[in-house]
Protein backbone atom coordinates (compact mmCIF):
# COMPACT_ATOMS: atom_id res chain seq x y z
CA UNK A 1 0.00 0.00 0.00
CA UNK A 2 2.86 2.14 -0.82
CA UNK A 3 0.99 4.73 -2.49
CA UNK A 4 -1.29 5.09 0.21
CA UNK A 5 1.03 5.75 2.76
CA UNK A 6 2.99 8.09 1.04
CA UNK A 7 0.11 10.00 -0.05
CA UNK A 8 -1.56 10.13 3.18
CA UNK A 9 1.67 10.92 5.52
CA UNK A 10 1.73 14.53 3.68
CA UNK A 11 -1.30 15.04 6.33
CA UNK A 12 -4.46 15.45 4.32
CA UNK A 13 -7.12 17.15 7.18
CA UNK A 14 -11.35 16.33 7.45
CA UNK A 15 -13.10 19.56 7.13
CA UNK A 16 -15.68 18.38 9.07
CA UNK A 17 -18.04 21.60 9.22
CA UNK A 18 -21.88 20.19 9.21
CA UNK A 19 -24.06 18.94 11.92
CA UNK A 20 -27.49 18.54 12.89
CA UNK A 21 -30.11 16.09 10.46
CA UNK A 22 -29.79 16.85 7.06
CA UNK A 23 -32.45 14.88 6.14
CA UNK A 24 -36.46 15.08 6.54
CA UNK A 25 -38.17 15.98 10.13
CA UNK A 26 -40.41 13.22 11.43
CA UNK A 27 -44.04 14.25 10.78
CA UNK A 28 -45.93 15.62 13.40
CA UNK A 29 -49.13 13.70 12.94
CA UNK A 30 -46.86 10.61 12.43
CA UNK A 31 -44.02 10.16 14.23
CA UNK A 32 -43.09 6.69 12.72
CA UNK A 33 -42.18 8.53 9.50
CA UNK A 34 -38.85 10.61 8.64
CA UNK A 35 -35.81 10.09 10.46
CA UNK A 36 -35.57 12.20 13.97
CA UNK A 37 -32.22 12.02 15.44
CA UNK A 38 -29.37 14.13 14.42
CA UNK A 39 -26.00 12.43 12.92
CA UNK A 40 -23.57 12.34 14.72
CA UNK A 41 -20.89 15.22 13.77
CA UNK A 42 -18.37 13.15 12.96
CA UNK A 43 -20.33 11.23 10.02
CA UNK A 44 -21.92 14.54 9.16
CA UNK A 45 -18.59 16.35 8.39
CA UNK A 46 -18.91 18.82 5.87
CA UNK A 47 -22.37 18.29 4.13
CA UNK A 48 -25.76 20.20 5.07
CA UNK A 49 -27.84 17.83 3.06
CA UNK A 50 -28.47 16.20 -0.31
CA UNK A 51 -31.76 15.42 -2.42
CA UNK A 52 -31.43 12.21 -4.26
CA UNK A 53 -34.06 11.21 -7.23
CA UNK A 54 -33.26 7.09 -7.67
CA UNK A 55 -35.79 7.02 -10.90
CA UNK A 56 -34.24 10.26 -12.77
CA UNK A 57 -30.38 9.45 -11.35
CA UNK A 58 -29.92 13.04 -10.13
CA UNK A 59 -28.11 14.29 -7.25
CA UNK A 60 -27.90 17.77 -5.38
CA UNK A 61 -25.35 18.25 -2.65
CA UNK A 62 -25.24 21.15 -0.06
CA UNK A 63 -22.53 21.92 2.30
CA UNK A 64 -19.64 20.07 0.63
CA UNK A 65 -16.78 22.71 0.29
CA UNK A 66 -15.47 23.91 -3.00
CA UNK A 67 -17.91 21.03 -5.16
CA UNK A 68 -19.44 23.83 -7.70
CA UNK A 69 -20.28 27.64 -7.76
CA UNK A 70 -23.63 27.19 -6.48
CA UNK A 71 -24.21 26.14 -2.50
CA UNK A 72 -26.21 23.44 -4.31
CA UNK A 73 -24.37 21.44 -6.09
CA UNK A 74 -25.49 19.28 -9.18
CA UNK A 75 -23.72 15.85 -9.20
CA UNK A 76 -23.28 14.24 -12.42
CA UNK A 77 -23.89 10.60 -12.99
CA UNK A 78 -20.80 8.09 -13.18
CA UNK A 79 -22.01 4.29 -13.90
CA UNK A 80 -18.58 3.62 -14.27
CA UNK A 81 -17.42 3.97 -10.80
CA UNK A 82 -20.87 2.45 -9.62
CA UNK A 83 -19.52 0.13 -6.34
CA UNK A 84 -21.21 -3.56 -5.26
CA UNK A 85 -24.92 -1.77 -6.19
CA UNK A 86 -24.23 1.87 -5.17
CA UNK A 87 -24.02 4.28 -7.51
CA UNK A 88 -22.02 6.96 -8.09
CA UNK A 89 -21.65 10.78 -8.65
CA UNK A 90 -18.95 13.47 -9.36
CA UNK A 91 -18.31 17.56 -9.72
CA UNK A 92 -15.00 18.81 -10.90
CA UNK A 93 -15.10 22.41 -11.83
CA UNK A 94 -12.57 23.28 -14.95
CA UNK A 95 -9.08 20.81 -14.86
CA UNK A 96 -7.91 21.93 -11.21
CA UNK A 97 -11.04 22.34 -9.48
CA UNK A 98 -10.97 20.00 -6.69
CA UNK A 99 -12.84 16.47 -7.88
CA UNK A 100 -16.01 15.00 -5.60
CA UNK A 101 -16.70 11.09 -5.56
CA UNK A 102 -20.58 10.48 -3.88
CA UNK A 103 -21.92 7.36 -3.90
CA UNK A 104 -25.70 6.37 -2.61
CA UNK A 105 -28.35 3.78 -2.52
CA UNK A 106 -31.89 2.97 -1.12
CA UNK A 107 -33.47 0.24 -0.29
CA UNK A 108 -37.43 0.67 1.35
CA UNK A 109 -37.29 3.68 1.84
CA UNK A 110 -33.46 3.38 3.85
CA UNK A 111 -31.19 5.46 2.01
CA UNK A 112 -27.53 6.95 2.56
CA UNK A 113 -24.88 9.09 1.17
CA UNK A 114 -21.47 9.35 1.43
CA UNK A 115 -18.96 12.22 -0.20
CA UNK A 116 -15.17 12.71 -0.80
CA UNK A 117 -12.96 15.35 -2.26
CA UNK A 118 -9.97 14.22 -2.82
CA UNK A 119 -6.54 15.65 -1.60
CA UNK A 120 -5.44 18.90 -3.08
CA UNK A 121 -3.28 21.30 -0.99
CA UNK A 122 -3.43 18.47 1.63
CA UNK A 123 -7.03 19.16 2.64
CA UNK A 124 -9.98 17.03 1.87
CA UNK A 125 -13.72 17.92 2.55
CA UNK A 126 -16.24 14.61 3.21
CA UNK A 127 -19.20 13.73 4.75
CA UNK A 128 -22.54 10.98 4.65
CA UNK A 129 -25.88 11.32 5.37
CA UNK A 130 -28.25 8.58 6.18
CA UNK A 131 -32.42 8.73 6.31
CA UNK A 132 -35.57 7.64 6.38
CA UNK A 133 -38.71 7.59 4.23
CA UNK A 134 -42.34 6.45 4.75
CA UNK A 135 -43.43 4.77 7.60
CA UNK A 136 -41.34 2.10 10.13
CA UNK A 137 -41.85 -0.36 12.49
CA UNK A 138 -40.06 -2.85 14.51
CA UNK A 139 -40.91 -6.49 14.07
CA UNK A 140 -43.17 -8.41 15.95
CA UNK A 141 -41.50 -9.18 18.86
CA UNK A 142 -44.49 -11.64 20.46
CA UNK A 143 -43.49 -14.24 17.74
CA UNK A 144 -40.28 -16.18 16.43
CA UNK A 145 -38.20 -13.04 14.83
CA UNK A 146 -37.88 -10.38 16.95
CA UNK A 147 -33.79 -11.10 16.03
CA UNK A 148 -33.45 -10.41 12.11
CA UNK A 149 -29.97 -10.05 10.45
CA UNK A 150 -29.13 -7.61 7.50
CA UNK A 151 -26.81 -8.29 4.86
CA UNK A 152 -25.19 -6.73 1.52
CA UNK A 153 -22.50 -4.60 0.72
CA UNK A 154 -19.93 -1.47 2.10
CA UNK A 155 -18.58 1.08 0.31
CA UNK A 156 -16.57 4.17 1.48
CA UNK A 157 -13.91 6.79 0.45
CA UNK A 158 -10.17 7.25 2.08
CA UNK A 159 -8.12 10.35 1.76
CA UNK A 160 -5.58 8.80 -0.40
CA UNK A 161 -5.05 9.16 -4.24
CA UNK A 162 -7.23 6.91 -6.20
CA UNK A 163 -6.61 5.78 -9.93
CA UNK A 164 -7.64 9.11 -11.22
CA UNK A 165 -9.59 8.27 -14.01
CA UNK A 166 -12.41 10.69 -13.83
CA UNK A 167 -10.36 13.83 -13.33
CA UNK A 168 -10.59 16.63 -15.88
CA UNK A 169 -7.88 16.89 -18.20
CA UNK A 170 -5.25 19.26 -17.63
CA UNK A 171 -2.09 20.81 -19.91
CA UNK A 172 0.98 18.84 -20.33
CA UNK A 173 3.75 20.68 -17.54
CA UNK A 174 1.24 21.65 -15.26
CA UNK A 175 3.05 22.39 -11.67
CA UNK A 176 2.09 19.32 -9.70
CA UNK A 177 1.69 21.17 -6.58
CA UNK A 178 -1.62 22.66 -8.05
CA UNK A 179 -2.89 19.25 -8.90
CA UNK A 180 -6.38 17.68 -7.59
CA UNK A 181 -6.86 14.04 -6.89
CA UNK A 182 -9.28 11.71 -6.95
CA UNK A 183 -10.80 9.94 -3.72
CA UNK A 184 -9.55 6.19 -3.76
CA UNK A 185 -13.06 3.78 -2.85
CA UNK A 186 -13.01 1.14 -0.19
CA UNK A 187 -15.42 -1.45 -0.84
CA UNK A 188 -16.34 -4.52 1.53
CA UNK A 189 -19.28 -6.14 2.74
CA UNK A 190 -21.82 -5.85 5.98
CA UNK A 191 -23.54 -7.93 8.76
CA UNK A 192 -25.74 -6.92 11.09
CA UNK A 193 -28.08 -8.01 13.78
CA UNK A 194 -30.38 -6.67 15.58
CA UNK A 195 -32.49 -7.41 18.30
CA UNK A 196 -35.92 -6.14 18.71
CA UNK A 197 -36.65 -7.75 21.86
CA UNK A 198 -34.00 -6.03 23.87
CA UNK A 199 -33.60 -3.13 21.18
CA UNK A 200 -30.05 -3.55 20.64
CA UNK A 201 -27.72 -4.05 17.10
CA UNK A 202 -24.38 -4.71 16.64
CA UNK A 203 -22.62 -5.70 13.07
CA UNK A 204 -18.95 -5.99 11.10
CA UNK A 205 -17.65 -4.68 7.89
CA UNK A 206 -15.60 -7.26 6.57
CA UNK A 207 -13.53 -8.53 3.05
CA UNK A 208 -12.81 -4.79 3.08
CA UNK A 209 -10.56 -3.53 0.94
CA UNK A 210 -8.78 -0.62 -1.43
CA UNK A 211 -8.97 -1.38 -5.11
CA UNK A 212 -6.79 0.58 -6.43
CA UNK A 213 -4.29 -0.38 -4.12
CA UNK A 214 -3.00 -4.35 -4.79
CA UNK A 215 -2.24 -4.76 -1.51
CA UNK A 216 -5.10 -2.57 0.11
CA UNK A 217 -6.34 -5.26 2.35
CA UNK A 218 -7.65 -3.92 5.31
CA UNK A 219 -8.76 -4.68 8.98
CA UNK A 220 -12.51 -5.43 9.37
CA UNK A 221 -14.46 -3.13 11.39
CA UNK A 222 -16.68 -4.27 13.98
CA UNK A 223 -20.08 -2.10 14.97
CA UNK A 224 -19.96 -2.20 18.50
CA UNK A 225 -23.80 -3.76 20.16
CA UNK A 226 -25.65 0.09 20.67
CA UNK A 227 -28.85 0.75 21.46
CA UNK A 228 -31.97 0.82 18.63
CA UNK A 229 -34.08 4.06 19.58
CA UNK A 230 -37.64 3.87 19.44
CA UNK A 231 -37.82 5.48 16.41
CA UNK A 232 -35.52 2.79 14.94
CA UNK A 233 -32.43 4.86 14.96
CA UNK A 234 -28.88 4.05 16.21
CA UNK A 235 -24.97 5.46 17.11
CA UNK A 236 -22.17 3.30 18.41
CA UNK A 237 -18.01 3.29 18.23
CA UNK A 238 -16.09 1.49 15.48
CA UNK A 239 -13.37 -0.91 16.93
CA UNK A 240 -10.71 -2.99 15.03
CA UNK A 241 -8.99 -5.88 16.51
CA UNK A 242 -11.87 -6.27 19.24
CA UNK A 243 -11.00 -3.10 21.46
CA UNK A 244 -9.51 -0.44 19.59
CA UNK A 245 -12.09 2.47 19.09
CA UNK A 246 -11.16 3.75 15.29
CA UNK A 247 -14.63 5.69 14.93
CA UNK A 248 -18.22 6.01 14.92
CA UNK A 249 -20.86 4.66 13.21
CA UNK A 250 -24.45 4.84 12.97
CA UNK A 251 -28.00 4.57 11.17
CA UNK A 252 -31.84 3.69 11.01
CA UNK A 253 -34.31 1.17 10.15
CA UNK A 254 -36.93 1.42 7.82
CA UNK A 255 -40.22 -0.14 6.08
CA UNK A 256 -42.94 -2.55 7.97
CA UNK A 257 -41.12 -4.65 10.39
CA UNK A 258 -38.10 -2.97 9.42
CA UNK A 259 -37.34 -4.51 6.26
CA UNK A 260 -34.16 -2.73 5.26
CA UNK A 261 -31.33 -0.68 7.31
CA UNK A 262 -29.27 2.43 6.13
CA UNK A 263 -25.97 3.38 8.09
CA UNK A 264 -22.38 5.27 7.82
CA UNK A 265 -19.61 5.15 9.28
CA UNK A 266 -16.23 7.65 9.94
CA UNK A 267 -12.81 5.90 11.23
CA UNK A 268 -9.60 7.44 11.36
CA UNK A 269 -6.16 6.23 12.04
CA UNK A 270 -7.26 2.54 11.70
CA UNK A 271 -4.77 1.19 8.59
CA UNK A 272 -1.53 -0.36 10.04
CA UNK A 273 1.37 1.44 8.57
CA UNK A 274 -0.67 4.83 7.79
CA UNK A 275 -0.51 7.99 8.98
CA UNK A 276 -3.19 10.78 9.33
CA UNK A 277 -6.01 8.52 7.19
CA UNK A 278 -9.42 8.95 7.53
CA UNK A 279 -12.46 6.86 5.56
CA UNK A 280 -16.14 7.90 5.04
CA UNK A 281 -18.49 4.77 4.14
CA UNK A 282 -21.92 4.01 3.97
CA UNK A 283 -24.19 0.81 4.00
CA UNK A 284 -27.99 0.20 2.88
CA UNK A 285 -28.98 -3.46 3.30
CA UNK A 286 -32.14 -5.45 3.34
CA UNK A 287 -33.30 -7.89 5.63
CA UNK A 288 -32.76 -11.54 4.82
CA UNK A 289 -35.33 -13.44 4.01
CA UNK A 290 -36.31 -10.22 2.06
CA UNK A 291 -35.89 -9.67 -2.23
CA UNK A 292 -32.97 -7.46 -1.25
CA UNK A 293 -31.28 -9.72 1.31
CA UNK A 294 -27.41 -11.18 0.07
CA UNK A 295 -26.52 -14.63 -0.85
CA UNK A 296 -24.48 -15.01 2.93
CA UNK A 297 -27.94 -15.30 4.67
CA UNK A 298 -29.13 -18.52 2.48
CA UNK A 299 -27.99 -20.46 5.54
CA UNK A 300 -29.12 -24.02 6.53
CA UNK A 301 -31.01 -22.20 9.50
CA UNK A 302 -31.88 -19.50 8.36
Amino acid sequence: MNRLIVALATGLALCACGDGNPFDEADPEDPDTGTTSEIPADIAGDVDSITYDAANQTLIVRGQSIDDTPYAATYTRKPGLDRGGYEAYTAQEGSLGRHHTAYVKEIDGAQAFVVMAGGQFNEVFSGATYSRSGSYSAPDVSQPGGIVHYAGNYVGLVNGPGDGGDLNPVAAGTDPAVLPRQAAEVTGDVFITADFADNVTDGVIYNRAIPDYADGDLKDVTLSNTAINSDGTFTGSATIDSTTEVGTYGGNFAGQGATAVAGAVFLSDHIDGVDNEIEQGIFVLGQCGTANDAAVCDQPLP
